[in-house]
């Protein structure tokens, strides 16, 4: 393998990476910056370092309409298979672009989820409906921050979203039909890892809003959402800690909401790329960032043991 770096970022969006990029300078560490674009050569094109960061969002499905994520995600394969380290690899790429995968990887351990029916076709969608009941939503498969989630609260309503075909829509033509969850106190749980560990959790509240992104550059529109660090539950952090592990989850963020019907706790996504949490010195007392780079450190050092 050639190398001409240590570590590269692979990274779209063009804000939320910039506190990442501050702590690696702060702490010395050249990172090379790697875009998803232009053409590479399947037979021929080495990795641009010898540890690949992957930040890749599937929110860039809504920010640009040449989607990068399938291209990326056979771009870090290719890489992984000429011998670089890859962090959030292609195989956890693969989750994180699937909200179905997610939803069944979070069953196969036992963990509550909310009702779910997975369609790709436009017809299927009523009767996966009337096998959920209302109110319930519908999700573009691979999405983020928000994208592609609509509420709908009656057959009729739905039924004529159906018609006009007004449905979100995927990029890979799959869609959940899923029961509308009741979340205490309108609240979402996102606990974050790092190397499968518990690193912090926080609770996210957005007034309605299906776009709950804690992050610098999340929210351009500037619509409010409200933070605070908790003390999660030592059952959640441990059920976080077993998702990450059985996702191969390098770095991310696990969310869940307590249903306010039981107070199950139904967990809905697996965020293999975490931007964490925006203003973490108020919010948490302590910047995370600083706890990545040394976990980035040691992964080049082990890297350049090999």
């Amino acid at each position: 393998m050639t190398a001409n770096s240590e570590l590269a970022i692979l990274y779209e969006h063009p804000d939320w990476f910039t506190p990442l990029f501050s702590a690696l300078k702060r702490r010395g560490v050249d990172a090379l910056p790697v875009r998803p674009d232009g053409d590479w050569d399947p037979a021929r094109s080495s990795p641009p370092a010898r540890l690949i960061f992957n930040r890749m969002a599937m929110s860039s499905v809504v920010r640009t309409d040449e989607n990068p994520i399938f291209h990326a995600m056979a771009l870090l394969d290719h890489w992984h298979r000429s011998g670089a380290d890859v962090i959030n690899g292609a195989a956890v790429m693969a989750i994180d672009a699937s909200k179905a995968r997610q939803l069944s990887l979070l069953a196969g351990l036992g963990l509550a989820t909310p009702a779910t029916r997975v369609v790709h076709r436009r017809r299927d969608v009523e009767p996966a409906a009337r096998s959920i009941g209302f109110p319930l939503v519908v999700k573009a498969n691979i999405g983020g921050s928000g994208a592609g989630i609509v509420r709908f609260d009656s057959q009729d309503q739905l039924r004529a979203a159906v018609a006009g075909q007004d449905l979100p829509v995927s990029v890979d033509g799959v869609l959940l039909v899923q029961e509308f969850v009741p979340a205490r106190n309108g609240l979402v749980t996102r606990i974050e890892t790092l190397d499968r560990d518990f690193l912090y959790a926080i609770e996210v509240s957005g007034a309605g809003s299906f776009d709950l992104c804690p992050a610098d550059g999340c929210r351009p529109d500037g619509a409010p959402i409200s933070i605070r660090a908790v003390e999660a539950d030592p059952a959640l952090i441990e059920a976080a800690e077993s998702i990450a592990q059985a996702t191969g989850l390098d770095v991310g963020g696990i969310e869940l909401m307590i249903d306010d019907r039981d107070g199950s706790a139904r967990f809905f996504d697996i965020n293999a790329l975490s931007n964490f949490v925006a203003r973490p010195l108020d919010v948490l007392g302590w910047d995370p960032h600083e706890r990545l780079v040394d976990y980035l450190l040691e992964r080049m050092t082990r890297t350049m043991a090999c």
